[in-house]
């Protein structure tokens, strides 16, 4: 597998399709107007998926199209309709959690490979041979694994494994979260997570208050270390999390972690500049990154109570404000610059 790793980055609109084939994915996901689990992304109407997967073939990119939230009774018949319809529009996969959907997809569309969303939270060795016994042609496992259960799974396995190599993990384990749908009354599983875990929480003990922060806020994923050891354990697809994020995020991300994978592919050294960790974390941070759950050891580092959203990186300190004119002076730690994307 180590000659045909695919880098799978997000397109939640039209300009983040764009910014993902231009720098070097070899597949985009996507989601439809319905049943996808990112409901609040942009998604693409049936016209506008017609769109992208044209844009994306000529350039040799393939697109997987997410319909992975579970499907209640009354809206199977429309689920399998959109199925159809991207099936007949030259879509290359489709992403599922829904046991029931996957099952008559798999019958329906025999040469349509069909993927376990990382919401199935299929986690051991026995799902993902359960996943093929079914006709899953895929595995995205839970972001939930270490690195020694991924290898211990990529070996004893020939089905395709995909894992998540970057971007927000949830406090929950993958496709099992009721927090959102107890505290917001909206359904993480149905593709409206209202982000419960990424609010400002008190620690009490005995009725005194011992922390208070964000407290169930993980910091996101950074796996620029373990490309080398992903991909000889035999990881087939690196995925990039992030439909809801913008354009640069995802020409940032995609571009530096195209770089590493070729990197080690060459058989050059593989070594990370810090100047590629700097733009990653300027896109989007929160509180720096953690190694997620890829090291065995516990993680220590996996939550970030100061802050729940992204915060930049630090360039310098105010050194004057001018309340009348609204200036300010900075004594700059770094140099700043105007960066522009242009895709075509």
């Amino acid at each position: 597998m180590k000659n045909s790793i695919e880098l799978l980055s997000p397109a939640g609109d039209f300009e983040c399709v764009k910014a993902a084939v231009q720098n070097g994915a070899d597949a985009i996901y996507v989601g439809a107007s319905y049943f996808s689990a990112r409901a609040s992304a942009t998604n693409f109407s049936l016209e506008e998926l017609e769109e992208v997967i044209n844009y994306a073939h000529i350039r040799d990119v393939k697109v997987h199209l997410a319909l992975n939230t579970l499907i209640k009774n009354n809206e199977f018949d429309e689920a399998i309709e959109i199925a159809k319809k991207a099936y007949e529009l030259g879509i290359d996969a489709i992403i599922v959690q829904d046991f029931g959907l996957a099952t008559v997809l798999i019958s329906s569309f025999p040469k349509l490979p069909i993927h376990a969303s990382t919401q199935m939270t299929i986690h051991t060795l026995n799902g993902v041979q359960a996943a093929k016994r079914l006709g899953l042609k895929r595995v995205v496992l839970a972001r939930e694994l270490s690195l020694p259960e991924i290898d211990f799974i990529c070996r004893n396995s020939d089905l395709e494994i995909e894992v998540f190599i970057h971007g927000a993990l949830c406090i929950s384990y993958s496709g099992q979260c009721l927090f959102s749908s107890m505290v917001g009354g909206r359904s993480a599983n149905r593709g409206k997570c209202a982000q419960a875990c990424r609010l400002p929480y008190k620690l009490l003990e005995n009725d005194k208050i011992i922390d208070d922060g964000y407290l169930l806020s993980p910091r996101d994923l950074c796996g620029l270390e373990f490309i080398p050891s992903l991909i000889e354990a035999g990881v087939a697809s690196f995925k990039i999390e992030g439909r809801l994020k913008s354009p640069e995020y995802v020409a940032t991300v995609t571009r530096i972690y195209r770089k590493y994978i070729d990197l080690y592919l060459s058989d050059k050294p593989y070594e990370i500049d810090l100047k590629d960790k700097k733009d990653l974390l300027q896109v989007f941070n929160r509180g720096n990154f953690s190694a997620g759950h890829l090291n065995k050891e516990p993680n220590l580092d996996l939550v970030y109570k100061e802050k729940q959203n992204n915060m930049g990186i630090y360039i310098g300190n105010v050194s004057h404000y001018d309340p009348k004119k609204g200036h300010i002076t900075l004594n700059l730690n770094d140099r700043i610059a105007i960066r522009r994307f242009y895709y075509f």
